[in-house]
């Protein structure tokens, strides 16, 4: 009696089997569950890169069109460093959503050859709370001088993917624009 209900299980299951082996039907939709997350992934990362880079670029271009109002004298009197932040979030186009997080040095050297700067953050620190490391400052000099200006922002990052482009605690990088120039010879 087993033997004749075997049989008939047989007949039964190893059609199908075979059937089953063949099917392919979710095979795109498997394949496609097991891609998505690498995919989107890359995906992601190569658009916060991008998102990144263009931003440093836009904080550059904004820093030397900005150095310009310092370099021909209309940066004189009663022009401040809000107003100079001002101006430069003017030339931001709107990418950085905190104009007020600028960190920004304008400073008076003696020459060409002394030009030197130093980001004004621990890297070594830890914590999300780190203060800027140095003063900002707003000394427009006068004609002639040989000026530096300094602009600081920390950028956060979205995707944390263990290998990021974040050089700050907090997921955050830090993107910088320095610019050497001497002022026009104005009174």
């Amino acid at each position: 009696m087993a033997g004749r209900f075997l049989k008939r299980l047989g007949r039964f299951v190893l059609p199908r089997r075979r059937g089953f082996l063949r099917d392919q039907s979710g095979a795109t939709m498997i394949e496609f569950g097991i891609l998505a997350i690498p995919f989107f992934a890359i995906l992601g990362a190569i658009l916060e890169t991008a998102v990144v880079l263009l931003s440093g670029q836009v904080l550059e271009s904004a820093v030397q069109d900005s150095g310009r109002i310092i370099r021909i004298g209309q940066a004189t009197g009663n022009y401040t460093i809000d107003n100079f932040r001002e101006d430069l979030c003017g030339r931001l186009f709107g990418l950085f959503k905190n104009c007020a997080g600028l960190h920004i040095q304008v400073s008076v050297i003696d020459n060409f050859a002394s030009a030197n700067y130093k980001p004004p953050v621990d890297f070594n620190c830890k914590t999300s709370n780190c203060d800027w490391t140095q003063p900002q400052s707003f000394q427009p000099g006068v004609g002639s001088d040989v000026i530096v200006v300094q602009a600081y922002y920390r950028w956060p990052l979205v995707l944390n993917l263990g290998a990021s482009l974040a050089n700050l605690p907090d997921n955050q990088v830090l993107l910088a624009s320095v610019t050497v120039f001497r002022n026009e010879p104005f009174s």
